[in-house]
C-alpha cells in the first residue's frame, strides 16, 4: 500500500534497526558520520521505511540525490530495460551509445550555447577533481582559488578546497599545495561586518585587491572554484550579482571558472542549474547527486576549448556505464515531462514563506534563506547570532523521532531539500513537525 504520511510504530531506532547498527559498527569504516539512526529498507516517493516498519517523510532526499523521490517508476523502468540489454562495457576501451545520447541531451540543457565536451565519472568529488585537473592542464598555471565555507568533496583534490570545517582536512596535509581562499558572501554573517547591499560586495574586493595582487598573482591562477549556493556550508545564497562579477574577474584574467553544481543542479533551486539564475555560463561545471537517481554518477561539462587535454591524461574504468546513462537520460526526461523545475520554484517559494512565518514565532530561528527547494534554516541562541548547534542537533533528533528526516549544514543550520515531487500537503506536514520541535526546544 502506498505511503501517505509519516508513521512511527516503535520509537526509532527500534530493535531491528539497533541490531543492524551494531553489526555495521563492527564492519564499516569509523570515518562515516551519521545524522540519524535510520536503517532504511524501502523508499517510495517522498517516504522511507526503516527496518522496524517506521515511515519517515524525507526532507533531505539523500542530500538532494533523490530529487524525483524514491524509486520513480520511469527511471526504474529505464534501468530494468537496460539491464536486459547490457549491464557494463568499459568506456575506457570501447564505445556505448547511451553516453553519447546523454551528452547531447546535457549540452542542450546546460548554460552556454558554445561547443562542449563532457567527462563522466562516479561522484561529485570525482567531478571536482576532474575539473581541477582539466583547468590546470588547460592553463598550465599553479594556483587555485576557493571560498571559505565551501564544500567540494573528500577526495584529495576536492577536499583541498573544502573548508566547512577541520575534520575533512585534518591529518591529510599536504593537500593541494597552492590553494588560496577568499570570503564567500555570507551576508547573514559577513566576515567584514558590512551590510548588503550597501557593502557593494566588499568580499569581492578582497579577491581582487588582496588575493590576486599580493598572494596568488592573477596570471598564475589556473581556476576559481565556487558553489553558486553553498551547500554543506549552510545553504548560503549569495547576492545575485556575485556570480556574474566573479565570472568577469575570471574572464579578465584568463582564469577558468569552475562552478560546482553537484548539489544545486537538476532543478533543485527552481532553475535547471543555479547558474541559470544569473545567466553565467561556467567554463567547467561539476555535476552529480540527482544525476542518475542514486546510481553512482558525476560529470564535468566544459567548454570544448578548455577540455583540450591529450589522450590518457584522465580516464576511469567504471565511468559512464550504460545502466547509469539510461537512468540519467530518464531523470532529465522526467524533470521536463513533470515540470519539476517550475514545481521546485513554486513549492520553494511556499516553503520559504511558511518558514518566515515560523521565524516570527520562534526566536531560535535567526535566518531563513533559499532558492527553489534548497532552503536553509539557521538557528541562533541570542540576538548576537550565537550559533545554536546543540539545539540544531536536538531539533533534527526530535524530528526524526516524529517521522521527519532532516539534515544538518554549516555550524547551526538545517538544510531542507525535499524531493521535487513533494506536494504542498506534505510540506505542511513536515513544517508542522518542525514547529512542534521548536516549541519543545523553546
Amino acid at each position: 500500500m502506498p505511503y501517505t504520511a509519516p508513521k512511527i510504530v516503535t520509537p526509532p531506532p527500534g530493535p531491528r534497526a539497533r541490531e543492524w547498527i551494531a553489526r555495521e559498527g563492527r564492519c564499516l569504516s569509523p570515518s562515516l558520520s551519521r545524522t540519524s539512526p535510520l536503517v532504511g529498507v524501502r523508499g517510495e516517493g517522498v517516504f522511507v521505511e526503516d527496518a522496524d516498519g517506521n515511515v519517515f517523510l524525507d526532507f533531505g532526499s539523500g542530500i538532494a540525490v533523490n530529487s524525483l523521490g524514491h524509486r520513480h517508476p520511469a527511471v526504474i523502468a529505464a534501468i530494468k530495460e537496460q539491464l536486459d540489454r547490457l549491464v557494463f562495457l568499459n568506456s575506457l576501451d570501447y564505445y556505448t551509445t547511451p553516453q553519447v545520447e546523454y551528452a547531447e541531451m546535457l549540452f542542450a540543457r546546460t548554460p552556454g550555447r558554445f561547443p562542449k565536451r563532457v567527462f563522466y565519472c562516479n561522484s561529485g568529488s570525482e567531478a571536482v577533481d576532474t575539473s581541477i585537473k582539466m583547468a590546470k592542464w588547460h592553463t598550465r598555471r599553479p594556483y587555485g582559488i576557493g571560498f571559505v565555507n565551501g564544500f567540494h568533496g573528500r577526495t584529495m583534490g576536492a577536499v583541498s578546497f573544502t573548508t566547512t570545517g577541520a575534520a575533512p582536512r585534518r591529518g591529510f596535509a599536504p593537500l593541494y599545495p597552492i590553494g588560496q581562499f577568499v570570503p564567500y558572501p555570507y551576508c547573514y554573517r559577513c566576515m567584514f561586518n558590512r551590510s548588503y547591499p550597501g557593502c557593494d560586495l566588499h568580499c569581492m574586493s578582497y579577491l581582487t585587491d588582496v588575493t590576486l595582487k599580493k598572494i596568488a598573482p592573477a596570471d598564475e591562477v589556473a581556476f576559481i572554484i565556487v558553489e553558486p549556493v553553498q551547500g554543506a556550508g549552510g545553504y548560503i545564497v549569495p547576492p545575485p550579482e556575485f556570480l556574474p562579477r566573479l565570472a568577469e574577474i575570471a574572464r579578465a584574467n584568463g582564469i577558468v571558472l569552475i562552478v560546482d553544481e553537484v548539489q544545486t543542479g537538476f532543478g533543485r533551486t527552481g532553475r535547471m542549474w543555479a547558474s541559470d539564475h544569473t545567466g553565467v555560463a561556467p567554463d567547467i561545471m561539476a555535476i552529480s547527486k540527482a544525476f542518475a537517481h542514486g546510481l553512482p554518477a558525476g560529470a564535468a561539462v566544459a567548454r570544448a576549448e578548455v577540455m583540450n587535454w591529450g589522450e590518457g591524461a584522465h580516464e576511469g574504468t567504471l565511468n559512464a556505464g550504460p545502466v547509469v546513462m539510461e537512468a540519467a537520460k530518464a531523470v532529465l526526461e522526467v524533470i521536463e515531462r513533470e515540470g519539476l523545475v517550475e514545481r521546485s520554484r513554486l513549492e520553494g517559494e511556499y516553503l520559504l514563506k511558511r518558514l518566515e512565518e515560523l521565524r516570527e514565532r520562534h526566536p531560535l530561528i535567526g535566518d531563513v534563506r533559499g532558492l527553489g527547494l534548497m532552503v536553509g534554516i539557521e538557528l541562533v541562541a541570542d540576538a548576537r547570532k550565537t550559533p545554536a548547534r546543540e539545539k540544531r542537533d536536538r531539533l533534527i533528533a526530535e524530528a526524526f523521532g516524529r517521522g521527519l528526516l532532516l539534515l544538518a549544514a554549516g555550524e547551526s543550520s538545517v538544510r531542507l531539500a525535499p524531493p521535487l515531487v513533494i506536494t504542498r500537503e506534505q510540506i505542511d506536514t513536515g513544517l508542522s513537525i518542525i514547529e512542534d520541535c521548536l516549541k519543545l526546544l523553546g
